[in-house]
């Protein structure tokens, strides 16, 4: 398996995306598919909090944090490396590896990478997506729809959903459905991953006194999510299983 990135971004904020980062490592660990993280919300962090093991702080925009992510892809036993961007520096990231030759090394076959850029309902949320577009060819680009509220992504509209997503035809959309704003919040003060929630541990192992209604709401919850990724093969578009395959 050669090294992969998947990075979860968004240039504007409260779209949810370390929530999506949680899931895909909750998503990961199921799959026995061992991954390291790299929290970009320097310095305070916010990712680490729910999975400080694996979880190392970074700011991504100083050449030796960005040294720490990318020189060690060759040399870690761990091939699967996580960055959580934080808001407001998808498109720099995006740059700076292009400058770095990063995606130059990708294209040669060194390195596999992939983008979850998780979207929100709003115009400026979607003109994202045409800035990013010119990075993601011959990528893995997943737009991810995450329901942290009752929007519709402007599908009321047809004409508007169309214009904001034509060109898009490789990218993969991804659907995130709502959590019961309770069940969520009592896992923000837990401060757990969200399968140690269901699973009714506290941080140290020890079992926990979650409530019973909500782990439901968050177990099933979490089950569309991992299903949601198996139906668009994330694990397997990332490690080159499909061509494989083929």
């Amino acid at each position: 398996m050669k090294p992969v990135v998947l990075m979860v971004g968004a240039d504007k904020g409260g779209v949810g995306k370390t929530t999506v980062s949680r899931t895909v490592l909750d998503y990961l660990r199921a799959k026995n598919t061992p991954v390291r993280a790299f929290d970009a919300e320097h310095p305070r962090g916010t990712l680490q909090r729910f999975h400080p093991d694996i979880t190392e702080v970074v700011d991504v925009t100083t050449a030796a944090d960005q040294m720490k992510m990318i020189d060690t892809l060759s040399t870690s036993e761990i091939k699967v490396s996580l960055i959580d961007i934080r808001a407001g520096l998808l498109a720099e990231t995006l740059d700076t590896l292009t400058e770095v030759g990063f995606f130059d090394l990708v294209n040669e076959g060194e390195f596999n990478f992939g983008l979850m850029h998780v979207v929100g309902s709003s115009v400026a949320s979607l003109d994202e997506i045409a800035e990013v577009l010119p990075f993601m060819k011959g990528q893995h680009y997943f737009i991810v729809k995450n329901f942290i509220n009752d929007t519709s992504f402007f599908e009321w509209n047809p004409a508007i959903y169309k214009n904001y997503f034509k060109g898009t035809n490789t990218a993969v959309e991804v659907t995130i459905p709502k959590l019961n704003e309770m069940a969520y919040e009592q896992v923000e003060l837990a401060g757990v991953p969200f399968t140690d929630y269901i699973a009714n541990k506290h941080t140290n192992g020890q079992p926990a006194n979650n409530s019973l209604v909500l782990r439901g709401y968050v177990r099933t919850w979490l089950r569309h999510i991992c299903d949601e990724y198996d139906r668009v093969g994330l694990l397997d578009r990332l490690t080159d299983r499909q061509a494989a395959a083929a």
